[in-house]
C-alpha cells in the first residue's frame, strides 16, 4: 500500500476527487438525518455537500486539462495513511454530536492531505488549487463547531479540542481495546490446549506468557507498520503500537497469571483452570461492552465477535489439548 509521497501527481489529483465525492455522499446522509428535527443544521450540512461537489468539478476540470478524462481507480482506502471511513449506509441515526465529531475530523484529515498534496506538487496551478482547497476545509471545521451551537443550545466549544479528543480516542483508545480484544481472544487457544495437554500448571504458565508477549510484539508492529499519522492525524505510529502492543500483552496475560498457582497445591490445576476460566468470562464480558461504545461497534456483532468467539476458540484449545 503506497503512501502520499509515493503517489503522482496525476494520483494524487484523482484521490482528492474521489475523497470530495465520497465527502459530499457522506454530508448528504447527515443532511437527511437531520431534515425531521434539525432543518438548520439540515441546510447546513447540505451547503457543505454542494460546496465539496464544487471542489469536485474544480479538481475534475484541473485534471482533465492535465491529464485527460481517464481517472486512475485509487482511493483513500488504497493509499497508507488515512483513516478508514465507514461506508454511508453505516453512518445512519447518529447523534448530532457525533456528526459534528465526524465533520470535525473528516475536514481536519482533508485539510493536511491538502497541505502535504501543495507541498510535494510541481505544477504552480495544482499548487494553488490545492492550498485554496485546504483552507476551504479549514472554514468547514468551523462550520461545524455552529451546528451544536444553534442547534443543542450550548455555548460556543473550542472544535479544536472536539476534534482532537476525537483523535486522542483513535490514537490511543481505540488501538488498545483491538490489542485488548485480539490479545484476550487469541491467546485462548494454546493456553488451553497446553494447559489440558500436560495439566501442568508450570509449563501452560509459560506457554501462555510466550503466547501473550508474541501476540503483542506482533499486533505492537502491524499498529505501528499500518499509518504513519501524518495525514490521518493519528500520532506517533510507534507509539501507537506501543499501546497497542502491551494492551495485546495484557490481555493475554489476564487469564495467565492465574496459572502461577503453584503445582504443589492440592488440586492446583484445576483450581489455576477454573480461576483462568473465571478471568476469561470477565474479560469477554467487559469488552463485548465496551466495544459498542468506544468501538462503533454494534451491539449484537460485538457479543457473537467477542464472547461467542472467545468461547469458540477456548473450546478448540482444550478439544486439542485433550486429544
Amino acid at each position: 500500500m503506497p503512501t502520499l509521497n509515493e503517489l503522482t501527481e496525476r494520483e494524487i489529483l484523482a484521490l482528492a476527487l474521489t475523497s470530495e465525492e465520497e465527502d459530499s455522499r457522506i454530508y448528504d446522509t447527515f443532511a437527511d438525518q437531520c431534515r425531521e428535527n434539525f432543518p438548520a443544521s439540515t441546510q447546513l450540512f447540505a451547503a457543505m455537500a454542494a460546496e465539496e461537489r464544487g471542489h469536485r468539478d474544480s479538481l475534475y476540470a484541473l485534471y482533465r486539462q492535465r491529464f485527460g478524462e481517464t481517472l486512475p481507480a485509487i482511493r483513500r482506502e488504497d493509499v497508507r495513511g488515512f483513516l478508514k471511513r465507514k461506508p454511508v449506509w453505516l453512518t445512519k441515526h447518529l447523534p448530532l454530536e457525533r456528526m459534528r465529531q465526524e465533520v470535525a475530523v473528516m475536514e481536519l484529515e482533508t485539510t493536511r492531505f491538502y497541505e502535504r498534496a501543495a507541498a510535494q506538487a510541481t505544477d504552480l496551478g495544482v499548487r494553488q488549487l490545492f492550498t485554496h482547497l485546504a483552507e476551504a476545509e479549514r472554514g468547514h471545521e468551523k462550520m461545524a463547531a455552529r451546528i451544536e451551537e444553534k442547534q443543542l443550545g450550548a455555548k460556543e466549544r473550542d472544535e479544536e479540542k472536539m476534534a482532537q479528543h476525537r483523535l486522542f480516542v483513535l490514537q490511543y483508545v481505540q488501538p488498545g481495546l483491538t490489542g485488548l480484544i485480539d490479545g484476550s481472544v487469541s491467546t485462548l487457544a494454546p493456553l488451553f490446549a497446553a494447559a489440558f495437554a500436560t495439566h501442568s500448571n508450570k509449563d501452560t504458565f509459560l506457554v501462555g506468557l510466550a503466547a501473550s508477549l508474541g501476540a503483542g510484539i506482533s499486533m505492537g508492529i502491524s499498529e505501528a507498520m499500518s499509518d504513519d499519522g501524518i495525514i490521518s492525524g493519528r500520532g506517533s505510529p510507534w507509539l501507537r503500537g506501543v499501546v497497542c502492543g502491551l494492551m495485546t500483552a495484557v490481555g493475554g496475560l489476564g487469564h495467565t497469571i492465574p496459572y502461577l498457582v503453584p503445582d504443589s497445591w492440592a488440586n492446583a490445576f484445576w483450581v489455576a483452570t477454573i480461576l483462568a476460566g473465571i478471568v476469561v468470562a470477565i474479560e469477554l464480558v467487559a469488552l463485548a461492552w465496551v466495544r459498542p461504545r468506544d468501538m462503533e461497534t454494534p451491539f449484537f456483532r460485538s457479543v457473537m465477535q467477542v464472547i461467542v468467539g472467545g468461547a469458540l476458540v477456548l473450546a478448540a484449545g482444550a478439544i486439542i489439548g485433550s486429544s
